[in-house]
């Protein structure tokens, strides 16, 4: 069986680009890659995308001129992880906290990675993980 090599892509559906674009990119400094109609893409760290979907608006297949992509769709709050260095969790926090971010959860791991939670404008549970959460990371 041939090998994956890595999550290229990570998907969030959110319902107002003008609410869920401003929080990833001053709250969480991300920069964008690409925007459209219906999506907005985010570098995260070169190592892969975050795709913010507007919720109902890729539920057509879209065609382009090297293909189509089938409809998708979510609702609900979703769960991500970023990852970060272990010595920037106290910058983050104080970043978060100063943005009028809640911390909702925070997490010590067995192996000896530390988590933090919040939630995005539409409600989706973001964790913040420095390595030490799982083996190899």
């Amino acid at each position: 069986m041939p090998n994956l090599v890595g999550v290229l892509e990570t998907v969030l559906y959110v319902d107002a680009f003008e609410r869920a674009c401003p929080f990833y990119e001053q709250v969480l400094g991300l920069n964008s890659i690409y925007r459209d109609a219906r999506l907005c893409a985010y570098d995260v760290g070169g190592r892969g995308v975050l795709l913010l979907f507007l919720r109902g608006h890729s539920l057509e297949t879209v065609k382009l001129p090297g293909g189509t992509i089938p409809p998708h769709d979510g609702s609900g709050p979703a769960h991500i992880a970023f990852s970060i260095p272990a010595d920037a969790l106290a910058t983050w926090e104080a970043q978060l906290t100063a943005a009028g971010i809640a911390i909702e959860g925070r997490t010590k791991w067995p192996r000896g990675g530390d988590s933090i939670y919040f939630r995005d404008p539409d409600g989706h549970l973001l964790e913040l993980a420095t390595p030490g959460l799982w083996p190899g990371y």
